[in-house]
């Protein structure tokens, strides 16, 4: 079996203290595959190169990430994380002393595998790269890094405690080294290479990790005893360090030293840039928030360790099986009623409105009557009324064929929050304005946002946020056995 080989199987089971691959199984596998065709399109991927204004006109900045333990993750249906700390603090920058008449920007999560981060970003799938990247010449000549966020980074040899200790990197020749290879420690392992044969020494045998493992998780394999050797950023290994016994850092064997970490645009976005750089400013290590996220992050053992066990994941396993059982039921996406339910009440059951709206799913009892439930109190109960009120929007009022099945849903979603009647009338009126009426994100949205208010745009703008994250985050290679679930109804394209 190959080290490869290897990580891949390791990949697929637990280790004592879980994965990245396995910190995503809380979306919980099980799901079967449907075509592309069957899902909801999620063009907020498709490509698209600008600058900021570009992006502010059309109201979303989209960023490119990593799904790791430290830089972006799941917590139950909860996102965090230090890149998300820091961007979603970014949106709220980008919405300060806005006169957008309630349309807000959004700053929109895009879990990337660490081998499209770059690509992607280039191609305009996503507007930063936001991940602890090297500054490297190499990737000066393909992207803008913003201003760092750390500095004076060593990439330091990590050896399992029963490999033998190298003394200088010369001791590595000949050995073998797990990395991932769009890795800056890769780019810098070659020009060991080159220098280990130029002396007539045999080149360190670099094995690449699957696309999708971070540092984190080579670690892992490290402290498994799988792999002898890696490179890690100096506090990284510190952090995993406290969590995984069996690693040795190798403090004086630094592949190189002086590294900068920042982020990554665009080289043609540079009013974004500077606009990202004003923010950052105040969240790089040294700053008082830097320092508060570094700390809770790469300090603070509990998310990694399972030392905490928040009542949001707890639930979220409970809920996930019933949001599945009846979105299919009904022929909807079952990560879409998951993400409506999280923005309903936080899954929170207990939670009853001012106006009497009951639980997960906030129906109010007449409405649940209508869908043939009667006491909604019932947490199985509710989630089936919530996805049945949902296919009866769609079917009774947003079923015309020039709808799409992911407007459809949007238009739902909103009617959901804002009443059928009156999505509908403004629908006409967006019509009547020479908006697209069957279309939902800056067509009628904007004679929602003037007529109804910022309520119901932000709604749906926030379910089809976390929708994303949760779709992005199933959908990888680096989760086996995981779908998105249920797409739209089979024949509802249009």
């Amino acid at each position: 079996m190959t080290i490869r080989d290897a990580a891949r199987k390791w990949c697929q089971r637990a280790s004592t203290i879980g994965l990245a691959c396995l910190a995503a199984g809380m979306l919980l596998a099980a799901a079967d595959t449907l075509a592309q065709e069957d899902q909801l399109d999620l063009d907020v991927t498709a490509p698209w190169t600008g600058d900021l204004p570009g992006m502010l006109e059309r109201r979303v900045v989209r960023v490119l990430v990593p799904y790791s333990r430290t830089l972006y993750f799941l917590d139950g249906p909860d996102q965090r994380g230090i890149v998300y700390e820091i961007m979603d603090e970014f949106e709220n920058v980008l919405n300060q002393g806005s006169s957008r008449n309630g349309m807000g920007i959004s700053v929109m999560f895009l879990p990337t595998t660490r081998d499209q981060l770059l690509p992607a970003l280039i191609d305009g799938r996503g507007d930063v790269a936001a991940a602890n990247l090297t500054i490297t010449p190499q990737r000066r000549e393909r992207v803008a890094f913003t201003r760092p966020l750390g500095r004076n980074v060593a990439e330091v040899v990590v050896g399992h405690s029963e490999s033998s200790t190298p003394g200088t990197l010369s001791d590595l020749s000949g050995q073998t080294v797990l990395l991932n290879p769009q890795s800056s420690y890769f780019e810098h392992l070659q020009t060991l290479n080159r220098e280990l044969e130029s002396a007539g020494k045999a080149p360190v045998e670099v094995h690449p990790a699957p696309d999708h493992f971070e540092t984190e998780d080579i670690l892992e394999m490290i402290n498994a005893g799988l792999v002898d050797y890696t490179v890690a950023d100096n506090y990284i290994a510190r952090f995993w360090a406290q969590v995984l016994p069996r690693i040795r850092i190798h403090e004086d064997v630094a592949l190189s030293e002086g590294n900068e970490i920042a982020f990554a645009v665009r080289r043609d976005a540079d009013e974004f840039r500077q606009v990202l750089n004003g923010h950052l400013d105040s969240a790089r290590k040294g700053t008082l928030l830097g320092n508060i996220l570094f700390d809770r992050y790469y300090r603070d053992t509990r998310f990694v360790t399972g030392a905490t066990q928040s009542k949001a994941r707890r639930r979220f396993f409970e809920l996930a099986q019933l949001f599945r059982k009846y979105a299919e039921q009904n022929e909807l996406d079952w990560l879409m009623i998951a993400a409506q339910g999280y923005q309903e009440s936080r899954l929170d059951h207990s939670v009853v409105s001012p106006a009497g709206a009951v639980g997960v799913m906030q129906l109010l009892p007449a409405t649940a009557a209508d869908m043939g439930i009667d006491d909604i109190t019932d947490l199985e109960s509710n989630v089936l009324a919530g996805a049945r009120y949902v296919r009866y929007l769609i079917d009774n009022f947003f079923s015309a064929p020039q709808i799409d099945s992911t407007n459809r849903l949007l238009f739902a979603l909103a009617a959901y929050n804002g009443g059928p009647g009156r999505i509908r009338r403004l629908r006409r009126l967006a019509d009547e304005r020479g908006l697209d009426p069957n279309v939902w994100f800056n067509n009628v949205e904007r004679v929602v946002a003037e007529k109804i208010g910022r309520e119901t745009v932000q709604y749906v703008s926030n379910i089809f946020k976390y929708y994303v994250a949760y779709r992005l985050i199933a959908g990888q290679d680096m989760i086996p056995d995981m779908q998105a679930g249920d797409g739209a109804r089979a024949g509802d394209s249009g």
